[in-house]
């Protein structure tokens, strides 16, 4: 039997990766030339069992929208390993050096299979809300839509005027990817091949009474009928819009469409308001589900990075079962600046950076962990202190699985 080793893929291997992670999710491999170009090699670990590559897991370089700010995050995925050699560790080896090595404070990933990743501290940050909307039911929206106009725009140039209104979402909303040019490039793709019978997608824009495009969506369509007649379904791939007029014209647009019986979409926030702009809120068909997890790899540059919603002062006791720099005690004081440094100070709170990676984006309450043990006050009111200060105005919402 061959020694395993793990090492960093060479820049040739893009398609070995490639191919080993779709085994092991179970679809067809198509490596792309724009797949090689963005691949990262030195941000890519593979196992090796003599010459073949058995497990692999990748950090990809993107940013993402935390509370009050953006910052570098690096996004977890390609974790997969061979169907020979499953049970061997080769999993747990390649998470944990990876998370010992990335540069960014938090690595952030969409769990295939949510059991796994909580073993090494990661944790669900926010949830997504899916939709199965009843066009038939759901009802005209009940809000007037201010003037502007609904067109369509080609893919070619789409990036230029799409890319700066994601931007804007990320001041907006926390859990937001950023996307690099390629990174466009790639979610724009649009092969006949792989639309499932569904139509080309389309491109939405709202344009204000200036002409300024301040919203847009992506969707499809797919022909469905009935014993009764048409009900066409559409599916929503995403929508992004930066003031209210652009977010009630799109989605009154995609909810009227002609011929059409049910709406698709995977990616709404929790918080979402479109139920204030239908009749029947219970026609949306709602589901909630995990979306992005967080891990944080460095305690004090993560907690300096974000912003609070209140002024705290208070010492962490954080414990780290697989990077030893987290374990310690940290004081936290925020106010026009963010300061988390060692110290000697007695706990208000002890907690892991596994509850710290649960409340990071400010989706999930400090104080549900109190309930169960998790987080422990020793400060009478600092539990309170601290719930209010990771909350979040805004619900986070990651808009793709990456």
């Amino acid at each position: 039997m061959n020694e395993l080793n793990v090492r960093a893929a060479a820049a040739g291997e893009y398609d070995e990766v490639r191919v080993l992670f779709a085994g092991a999710m179970m679809f067809d491999s198509s490596p792309t030339e724009l797949g090689r170009r963005m691949f990262e090699p030195e941000r890519t670990l593979v196992v090796t069992d003599g010459p073949d590559i058995v497990g692999t897991t990748q950090a990809l370089t993107r940013d993402l929208s935390i509370p009050g700010a953006v910052v570098p995050a690096a996004h977890v995925t390609g974790v997969g390993v061979k169907a020979t050699h499953r049970r061997r560790g080769i999993m747990a080896q390649l998470i944990s050096r990876q998370l010992r090595e990335v540069p960014e404070a938090i690595a952030v990933l969409w769990a295939s299979e949510s059991g796994i990743y909580g073993r090494f501290g990661y944790a669900a940050a926010a949830w997504g809300m899916s939709y199965e909307i009843d066009l038939h039911r759901v009802g005209p929206s009940n809000v007037k839509t201010r003037p502007g106009e609904i067109s369509e725009l080609p893919a070619d140039g789409a990036i230029k005027e799409l890319a700066p209104l994601l931007q804007a979402l990320q001041e907006r909303r926390p859990g937001v990817s950023g996307r690099s040019d390629l990174k466009w490039q790639q979610h724009l793709e649009d092969k006949p091949d792989e639309r499932g019978g569904k139509t080309a997608r389309q491109i939405l824009v709202h344009r204000d009474e200036s002409g300024t495009i301040d919203g847009y969506a992506l969707w499809r369509g797919k022909m469905h009928w009935t014993a009764t007649g048409p009900a066409n379904e559409v599916h929503l791939e995403e929508l992004v819009a930066i003031t209210p007029a652009a977010y009630q014209a799109l989605w009154q647009h995609v909810l009227t469409l002609d011929l059409a019986g049910t709406l698709e979409f995977g990616f709404a926030a929790v918080d979402e308001p479109l139920q204030q702009l239908v009749t029947t809120p219970t026609a949306l068909n709602r589901r909630v589900t995990e979306s992005l997890w967080v891990r944080v790899t460095d305690v004090p540059r993560a907690l300096e990075q974000r912003r609070y919603a209140v002024a705290v002062d208070l010492v962490l006791d954080v414990t780290d079962d697989l990077i030893p720099a987290n374990t310690g005690r940290f004081h936290l004081t925020t106010g026009e600046t963010v300061r988390c440094e060692p110290t000697d100070a007695p706990a208000d709170l002890s907690l892991s950076t596994t509850e710290l990676g649960a409340i990071y984006l400010g989706g999930r309450q400090l104080a549900e962990f109190a309930a169960t043990g998790r987080v422990i006050e020793h400060t009478p009111g600092a539990l309170t202190q601290a719930t209010a200060a990771f909350n979040w105005p805004v619900a986070p919402v990651s808009l793709e699985i990456f």
